[in-house]
């Protein structure tokens, strides 16, 4: 199964470097304006699920600067179990106002970027 699961991934990654969709193009100050909001942002993520490259992708075509985390490392899934809840990705830490939300399923993160940077 591991060996399906990889040569899956290395496709879904391949097709996702062929197909990259086009950044959105904003003038420099308003893209100045959306690199700094999105310095509260990070993305918990696994490199080839699925999912993950479905935010990725949303992530691209919006043009957002959003720090990408990788779960795998047992640092930052520490991070994500205690602080987040649950073992589960994709999922966007948002920080606001000195509170920290966390963001799960990628129907609701792509919503939350394209009602927030659109």
């Amino acid at each position: 199964m591991f060996i399906v699961r990889w040569i899956l991934g290395r496709i879904i990654l391949l097709l996702n470097f062929m197909f990259a969709p086009k950044k959105r193009q904003r003038p420099q100050d308003q893209q100045a304006i959306v690199d700094q909001q999105t310095q509260s942002l990070a993305l918990y993520q696994y490199a080839a699920c699925p999912f993950c490259v479905k935010v990725r992708r949303d992530i691209r075509r919006q043009n957002l600067t959003i720090n990408l985390v990788d779960a795998k490392q047992d640092d930052n899934k520490s991070v994500l179990v205690s602080q987040g809840g649950k073992l589960q990705v994709p999922c966007l830490r948002i920080e606001q106002d000195g509170n920290t939300q966390w963001l799960y399923e990628s129907k609701a993160i792509t919503s939350y970027l394209n009602e927030r940077f659109t």
